[in-house]
């Protein structure tokens, strides 16, 4: 019999997402494995690549376990993984110290030095991406500075997902779509640059080969098969980041499609067949896990989160009264926000609880309802909330949109798209039809297994997604609610631009 199943990792923040995939492409089983993160300082955010290696052996063992489908029916492994961080390997693929993870900032005098040697607008025409100490170069530069010993002995630098291909097959290989999530991957060559290796003076040794992402790596070594739960020599394919597998299982594959993810966190990303560089630097491109593709991409930091915050701030009465009918808050919430007619009478709210990243790249911004009167509830908070946070990220779309990029509709995924009233705003905010897709949180890990189903031959091509994560419901603008909305997003945007120098008097306060 030919193995027909695929098991897909993706290595995230809080823990491992073991799944499983048949070769129809339908989700077979799921296992989730978690880990934490140590904040020894302020700005430091590590966790230890053990506990990522311990993470995949059980949660592989447990999946089979779970499903009864046999290791020998296991047609390839394949990986997404968190991005933007930096592990230190030596040759036997093992850590060398804890690994620096994205949400790490501490590298400020090293991004400030790398600044010095290649200016801001030459970084972002090579790799898409801004000079930043949360990207992978400036983490790797720390090392160099403030752990020389450890810098010395690094074979190489790789992700989270690489740093267990390599445990697993002894291949130190990473894909494109992690590449340029470290401001070293120039997007024109696709390839490491020269440019920027010279100037900071980091040996191109030091880094993994690019490969893409479908790649068979190599096979499960034999020393390891047994810890791991799987037949010694499985394919092992590289896969992608985890922001670029979670564009392959929203089905964002053409030039012109878009997905909105809604977590805690929010972006708007789409695919394009060239990079795409904001003359105002608005936004970022990462490499795409198909072949010579671009994900251009703008991120909110604060999204479901600030809905979260208002449910735990303001509506205790939903929430007592959700436990006791054993539903979820939100559902109250929602039917409250029914009530009150797009735009809030007049209220507004700003989401910047967390500052802001990708348009307004501003983390001295503040959040603020602003246009409060005596006749506004709680129930205008709830819908001020939402309306909020869609309109910012419209900002991003229109600096999409201000790039040539045309954009007809937008996939929506991730948790905060369940809502179907919060697809409706945002169909009328966006003046597009929303397409709400049937996967909505298992994205991430059906696009690695997309990538590895192809990689192996498993899934003829990349077309399957469409099987795979199907559209559930598509909803439509509403002319008279989207007439309000084009009357107040420019008065969202003045409100931002106001507060600019307020949010600076603020940041320097005792």
């Amino acid at each position: 019999m030919t193995a027909s199943h695929i098991i897909a990792h993706d290595l995230g923040t809080t823990g491992n997402k073991a799944t499983l995939y048949d070769r129809d492409g339908r989700l077979v089983g799921s296992v989730f494995y978690g880990y934490d993160t140590e904040y020894a300082q302020t700005g430091w955010a590590e966790q230890n690549p053990e506990n990522w290696w311990l993470a995949v052996c059980r949660s592989t063992r447990e999946l089979l376990t779970q499903t009864g489908v046999s290791k020998s029916d296991i047609a390839c492994i394949t990986f997404s993984g968190q991005m933007q961080g930096a592990v230190a390997l030596d040759k036997e693929a093992r850590p060398l110290r804890k690994a620096i993870i994205w949400a790490d900032t501490r590298a400020l005098a090293q991004e400030k030095w790398i600044s010095e040697r290649i200016s801001f607008e030459e970084m972002y025409r090579i790799c898409g991406h801004r000079l930043s100490p949360s990207y992978s170069l400036a983490k790797i530069l720390w090392i160099r500075d403030n752990q020389p010993d450890i810098y010395a002995a690094t074979h190489k630098f790789v992700h989270a997902k690489d740093a267990i291909v390599a445990r697993l097959t002894g291949v130190f290989a990473t894909d494109p779509s992690d590449a340029s999530g470290m401001n070293l991957y120039d997007l024109n060559t696709e390839t490491w640059s020269a440019r920027i290796l010279d100037a900071v003076g980091l040996p191109l040794e030091k880094l993994p080969e690019i490969r893409p992402s479908t790649d068979v790596v190599g096979g499960v070594r034999a020393d390891v098969a047994d810890e791991v739960g799987v037949n010694a020599g499985t394919p092992v394919v590289i896969g992608g980041g985890d922001g670029a597998c979670a564009t392959a299982g929203a089905g964002v594959l053409r030039a012109g499609s878009a997905y909105n993810y809604i977590g805690s966190s929010s972006w708007i990303s789409g695919a394009s067949t060239t990079p795409v560089f904001d003359p105002d630097y608005r936004t970022f491109t990462f490499a795409h896990v198909l072949p010579h593709m671009f994900m251009p991409m703008g991120t909110m930091q604060a999204a479901g989160a600030s809905y979260q915050w208002a449910r735990d701030q303001l509506a205790g009465a939903e929430k007592q009264v959700a436990q006791t009918m054993g539903m979820s808050a939100y559902e109250l919430i929602n039917a409250e926000i029914d009530t009150i007619k797009p735009g809030a009478e007049g209220l507004f709210y700003l989401p910047y609880l967390l500052g802001e990243r990708s348009p307004r790249w501003n983390p001295h911004a503040r959040g603020a309802f602003i246009g409060l009167t005596m006749r506004h509830t709680r129930a205008h908070l709830f819908r001020a909330v939402l309306e909020g946070v869609t309109m910012n990220l419209r900002v991003i779309l229109d600096a999409f949109r201000t790039q040539g990029l045309h954009i007809d509709a937008m996939r929506v995924i991730g948790g905060g798209a369940r809502g179907r009233l919060w697809n409706q705003i945002m169909a009328d905010i966006y003046g597009i039809p929303i397409q709400r897709l049937s996967v909505l949180e298992e994205a991430t890990s059906m696009g690695a297994a997309l990538v590895g189903g192809v990689g192996i031959g498993l899934y003829p091509d990349y077309s399957i997604i469409e099987h795979m994560n199907e559209t559930a419901e598509v909803i439509t603008p509403n002319p008279s609610a989207q007439a309000v909305y084009e009357q107040i997003y420019p008065v969202f945007n003045t409100m931002y631009e106001a507060l600019v120098p307020v949010y600076e008097q603020i940041a320097a306060l005792p």
